[in-house]
């Protein structure tokens, strides 16, 4: 029995999935996204998935509210849909208190620095708390189209000696410029579920996160403080709220020490646990019976798709001419620049950039 695992990123995975079902492979799909349901690329982008899904055996998503959203996107039985949170190396992500600042306190930020990750929200927080606390610095990693916005602000603050931006980081950066704080603020405007958080409180930090998406499904409470989302003015003034309560609980010693934090993360994350709950649903979608073009070609119709009927039945009749030229062997098939590698009679999936 051969298992494709698709994670959605674009449509050349549209194309894979497609393939692997006139494979009569059976198909997992991962999600680690949440979309909407208003604009156009997000219709468009909704209908390619209902009918990438129509016939897919399982889905694993990380985060519930992710899987409710997917459920919604692809209208998939929740049945068929599994949630399996991502993990942190906890072996890595270690806390080092000697690496902070025992002048200042440090506000870590690592993210990419788009719209969709609150950049917005981070220009006027850093505008309005610096003032307000002389002992505060921040410390940003990442980079993207609008760190302008962030170089402005600090040009125009004089805030030189307090906003130091690190530009792109390699992953195994990440845990150095995380032990350099001792608070990490988290302005995501969307998020399925937010590793940053979770690598930030493996290290030992103080994590202030806008509560939106899966976020609130990541850390317990005494690990995070989580900030209401509403019209943009409230937002900003409930993060400086947060932010303001972990800088006073971070003085007064009222925190979650560093590798008590640490002990907890790792105590809820961890890769094996993630392997083994994966396995667990490729375990039963191997025993599921292989469908027959029929009933793969009544799903499509059923996902209201009804002219990709005759891209599958010629998909696979191309297959069957192709069978009968060159019969099917183990080792590697390729569609264009993506590959099937069957090992272990799971067949993973990787693309070539």
């Amino acid at each position: 029995m051969q298992i494709q695992n698709n994670i959605f990123l674009d449509l050349r995975h549209f194309q894979l999935i497609t393939h692997s079902l006139v494979f009569v492979f059976q198909t997992v799909f991962t999600d680690h996204s949440l979309f909407g349901f208003a604009d156009t690329s997000a219709i468009i982008t909704n209908k390619f998935l209902q009918i990438s899904l129509a016939d897919c055996n399982h889905c694993i998503c990380v985060s519930h509210t992710c899987k409710e959203n997917t459920v919604l996107r692809a209208r998939m039985p929740h049945r068929q849909v599994s949630v399996i949170p991502n993990a942190v190396d906890t072996a890595v992500f270690t806390p080092d208190p000697t690496r902070r600042s025992t002048l200042r306190i440090t506000v870590v930020i690592v993210s990419r620095l788009v719209y969709r990750k609150g950049v917005d929200l981070m220009a006027h927080i850093i505008a309005d708390i610096c003032p307000r606390y002389p002992e505060l610095q921040f410390l940003v990693g990442g980079d993207g189209p609008k760190r302008w916005l962030l170089e402005e602000v600090r040009e125009r603050k004089f805030l030189q000696d307090r906003v130091t931006l690190l530009g792109s980081l390699e992953h195994s950066e990440v845990h150095d410029v995380l032990t350099m704080g001792h608070i990490f603020l988290n302005t995501s405007l969307t998020e399925a579920y937010c590793m940053a958080i979770v690598e930030a409180a493996s290290c030992g930090l103080l994590v202030v996160s806008t509560k939106v998406g899966g976020i609130p499904e990541v850390l317990p409470p005494e690990l995070i403080y989580l900030t209401e989302p509403n019209v943009p003015f409230f937002i900003i003034e409930a993060l400086l709220l947060g932010l303001e309560t972990a800088i006073a609980n971070l003085k007064a010693g009222k925190v979650v020490s560093p590798t008590e934090c640490h002990k907890r993360v790792k105590s809820l994350y961890n890769w094996m646990n993630v392997t083994q709950r994966t396995e667990i649903v490729y375990n039963t979608i191997a025993k599921e019976k292989r469908k027959t073009l029929g009933a793969q070609l009544r799903n499509y119709l059923a996902s209201g798709a009804a002219p990709f009927l005759l891209v599958v039945s010629l998909c696979y009749l191309v297959l069957q001419v192709l069978e009968w030229l060159v019969p099917r062997r183990a080792g590697i098939l390729k569609f264009g620049n993506a590959a099937l590698r069957p090992v272990n009679n799971i067949a993973t999936c990787s693309i070539d950039d």
